[in-house]
């Protein structure tokens, strides 16, 4: 069987929800499944000396006006949320956590959280928030609110933050395929003709 596609991403990045509602059709379409790994973008921007894209003079204008023209573009619905960015070590503990106990049935989770951030305007950084939204995805709200705060499940995310950097990766969302690297939602089309062609 082929390896999953692996999908690393920042629940504070609007691209990185974008890829999130993408990745999996791409990934079937190619007979793969995808490998749900959050990072936390702030940890990779002091390695990379970088900052978060709206707050960039003149590219973050841009970026504002990109960002609504994306979402129409690949017919995702996309609010962006009073608050911006926020911390994501909440949300990104509770899907390490709930990939470790079911790693089949992450994907529905990660893109509950990301539409509750991005359409719903809910600051899921709040680990009560998270929780609460984690249970709409069927995911016991208790245990997943008891995650944020457990220093198993800190150690666990920063092991995979630093995993993520050393692999090099440094934006949301970031793609592997068969160790392959492709950064952002518009490389998708290349990682269609990757799979396709068996590379190029």
């Amino acid at each position: 069987m082929p390896e999953p596609l692996e999908f690393h991403f920042d629940f504070s990045s609007p691209y990185g929800y974008l890829g999130a509602e993408k990745i999996e059709a791409l990934a079937a379409r190619h007979g793969r499944g995808v490998d749900w790994r959050p990072m936390l973008l702030g940890v990779a921007f002091k390695a990379t000396g970088s900052q978060p894209l709206t707050s960039i003079p003149i590219k973050g204008d841009y970026t504002k006006h990109d960002l609504p023209r994306s979402a129409r573009f690949h017919g995702i619905a996309l609010n962006m949320p009073a608050k911006f960015p926020i911390a994501t070590q909440a949300p990104a503990r509770i899907v390490l956590w709930h990939r470790a106990r079911n790693p089949g049935d992450v994907g529905t989770l990660v893109k509950m959280l990301y539409r509750a951030y991005f359409v719903a305007g809910r600051d899921i950084g709040d680990p009560d928030v998270a929780a609460d939204v984690a249970a709409t995805a069927g995911v016991d709200r208790d245990a997943a609110r008891a995650v944020v705060g457990d220093p198993a499940w800190k150690d666990a995310l920063r092991r995979e933050v630093e995993a993520a950097i050393a692999k090099g990766v440094f934006g949301s969302p970031f793609v592997f395929v068969d160790g392959e690297p492709f950064w952002g939602i518009d490389r998708f089309d290349q990682i269609d003709r990757w799979l396709s062609k068996g590379g190029f």
